[in-house]
């Protein structure tokens, strides 16, 4: 009876100690995960969704052997398995600062910047709040939970438990991806910066033929309204646009950034 139970024991505190090991790199992963990684989601939330998470992927990642088990030691594995989940996470959430950056360009090039901005805890244009609200719906319809779930999966095949990350491999690749997302901020906003451009030029010529008209006047009703006309054809396309890199990410998170 009592062999039993200290194998039990053994057993058990085996487990715990590598879901322990998960949770060091989930737990990053869900503080940055756009939607329940939101300021506004409370701590915890966020701490108990990070050990539903951890419970989902012990069975999946499967118990470490014997000889990986004694190789494990706790500092170095604390270290590593944080810095890759911080990766991990903040890749996630370099998407959504994407959608922020689009829509405060798409709103100073409409004239519409400090429409409502500052009225939640992270200050926005108007249009940067619609953008990133819808994403996040668009997100979590699309299947956004189970798709972290698919590239924790991935990481831990890639990275097991107890492997060391490449720092140097890992910040080329962070400025890569920082560098395509602000590229898919550009694109999103697209239309919006070449109406703008159009809109200027066309006051400029205007201006020159007739000096004596208050162009501002009559085309800053006209931008404002271009604006808005210009959110309601293009919002569809600019979060598919967003989904869309956003999922080639999720699928391969290496060849996103090539």
């Amino acid at each position: 009876m009592t062999e039993a139970l200290s194998t039990l024991l053994g057993v058990t505190q085996i487990s715990l100690e590598h879901a322990f090991y998960l949770f060091l790199r989930i737990a990053p992963i869900v503080a940055f995960m756009p939607g329940f990684g939101e300021s506004v989601v409370p701590a915890r939330v966020k701490l108990v969704l990070a050990l539903c998470l951890t419970l989902v992927m012990l069975p999946i990642v499967g118990k470490p052997t014997e000889a990986t088990q004694v190789e494990l030691v706790f500092l170095p594995l604390l270290f590593a398995e944080t810095i890759i989940g911080l990766f991990l996470g903040l890749a996630l959430r370099f998407f959504v600062i994407g959608l922020q950056i689009a829509g405060s360009m798409a709103a100073q090039a409409t004239s519409l910047a400090q429409l409502f901005a500052g009225a939640s805890t992270e200050p926005m244009p108007a249009i940067g709040h619609l953008l990133v609200v819808s994403g996040l719906a668009l997100a979590m319809i699309m299947g956004l939970p189970v798709r972290v779930i698919e590239l924790l999966e991935m990481s831990y095949r890639a990275l097991p438990v107890g492997s060391a990350p490449d720092l140097g491999l890992f910040a080329e690749w962070s400025g890569a991806l920082v560098a395509r997302c602000f590229a898919l901020a550009f694109s999103i906003s697209a239309p919006f910066l070449v109406m703008s451009v159009l809109y200027n030029l066309t006051l400029g010529v205007i201006n020159r033929a007739m000096p004596q008209l208050m162009v501002a006047f009559v085309g800053a009703p006209v931008i404002t309204a271009g604006g808005l006309i210009f959110l309601v054809i293009f919002a569809p396309v600019m979060l598919t646009v967003w989904w869309s890199a956003f999922e080639v990410f999720l699928a391969q998170p290496e060849g996103f950034v090539r």
